[in-house]
């Protein structure tokens, strides 16, 4: 009977328009909720069949579409450890530090707690361990995953293995002259020591470098023992490197009396042919001497200040100035993020609608890059939920309006039969 019919389709519009003001009310509720993806109504129609002389409404149904691949502008914030996706993928947490329960989430709003694990309220960020130049060491696979644990490298000291030297030893000093310069090192226990280099010529367009035990930086005491032979050094008629010997020149010492590891310093003195590095020319001082300038890359011993996220990585920063990478975070990819299923938080676990997750280092394999000091705003826009809520509301006041028509129809009807 079509009058009932007319009923039921207004019923179902009723539940309808009540389910979609319901995913409104959520969207303007959490419009300021960061990563939060916004959910809309889908509608669609129910017909039990017709035919040129008869008519059976079937009403409206109305499912949930979650727009979670939808991109949120990417605001500015002043904590460091904040961090957002520009592009595609998710931040793989966990519920606790060994916890093998993964989900995903787009709110980057990671602080350290007290452990020194990066979190956001119960979720632990994942990423993988890296070197100090932000290497993976183990692979990017889902088993080496770890919780990013900011206190992984507490303190930093590096030996110096590496120094440059850039100098020129006047051409005009007699054979037999010697000039020194000082130059800084650093033990593998972050010590630092100074040797001073001798510059001997030795006769025409050849001098020899050779290296004094490294002493404490004031100078009162020996801290180890130089073990390599000087080193000759040739040049040619225009003042250019021509040979250095031992090829690579390389500086030895042992026994540190800190306790640290014997050093090996690879020396760069320049390239053949080259006044990149040594030259021998001709100086206009009263004066002769040897300026030195070095770059070496030994690190002093260094407490751990803060954590920063550039471009994915995670970087510890200490108070001798340097810094260092200690994580890569994991980006998860799936091929229908859309099919996700929330859980609540901002947080998603995989179903069988979005498939499994692909990890990526961020930038990578379609991942979206990972920004610091960003979060992403939600994608609830409150003019565009308004306007959606005065045309559910008035929807709604029609199909009420149809199920108040239909009853006074009835009511003839029972009243004609009476």
């Amino acid at each position: 009977m079509s009058l009932s019919g007319a009923l039921n389709s207004a019923v179902s519009a009723l539940s309808a328009q009540s389910t979609a003001l319901a995913m409104i009310s959520d969207n303007i509720a959490n419009a300021s909720t960061y990563g939060y993806k916004t959910v809309s109504a889908s509608f669609e129609s129910l017909l039990t069949g017709t035919s040129s002389s008869t008519y059976s409404s079937g009403g409206v149904a109305v499912s949930t579409v979650q727009n979670i691949s939808m991109q949120g502008l990417l605001t500015s914030s002043t904590t460091s450890t904040n961090m957002a996706i520009d592009g595609s993928g998710f931040f793989v947490v966990t519920d606790g530090t060994d916890s093998s329960n993964t989900s995903y989430t787009r709110n980057g709003a990671f602080t350290v707690n007290e452990s020194g694990y990066l979190t956001n309220g119960d979720a632990y960020l994942q990423g993988w361990p890296t070197d100090a130049e932000g290497s993976v060491t183990s692979g990017t696979t889902a088993s080496a995953l770890e919780s990013i644990n900011t206190t992984a490298v507490s303190s930093i000291a590096a030996a110096t293995t590496e120094l440059s030297m850039q100098a020129n030893l006047p051409a005009e000093a007699a054979t037999n002259a010697t000039f020194t310069s000082e130059v800084e090192i650093y033990d593998s226990l972050g010590t630092s020591a100074k040797t001073t280099v001798t510059w001997e010529k030795t006769g025409e367009n050849t001098w020899t470098a050779s290296f004094s035990n490294p002493t404490s930086t004031d100078g009162t005491s020996t801290l180890g023992t130089v073990t390599s032979d000087p080193i000759t050094i040739s040049f040619n008629e225009d003042g250019t490197l021509a040979s250095i010997s031992p090829s690579p020149p390389t500086l030895t010492i042992a026994n540190w009396t800190t306790g640290a590891a014997d050093s090996s310093v690879s020396l760069d003195m320049g390239t053949a042919g080259t006044v990149t590095g040594l030259s021998q020319l001709s100086s206009s001082a009263e004066t002769l001497s040897v300026s030195l300038e070095t770059e070496q890359d030994g690190v002093s011993f260094g407490s751990l200040t803060g954590i920063s996220i550039s471009d994915g990585t995670v970087y510890a920063s200490y108070d001798n100035g340097t810094s260092r990478a200690i994580y890569k975070v994991a980006v998860a990819t799936f091929n229908n993020p859309d099919g996700l299923t929330a859980e609540g938080s901002g947080v998603y676990s995989a179903s069988t609608e979005s498939g499994g997750a692909t990890l990526n280092v961020a930038g990578t394999n379609g991942a979206g890059t990972v920004v610091g000091s960003k979060l992403e705003a939600s994608t609830a826009d409150t003019s565009t939920e308004f306007s959606n809520m005065m045309s559910a509301q008035q929807a709604y006041s029609a199909a009420a309006q149809v199920m108040s028509a239909a009853n006074k129809m009835y009511d003839t009807l029972i009243t004609a039969v009476r």
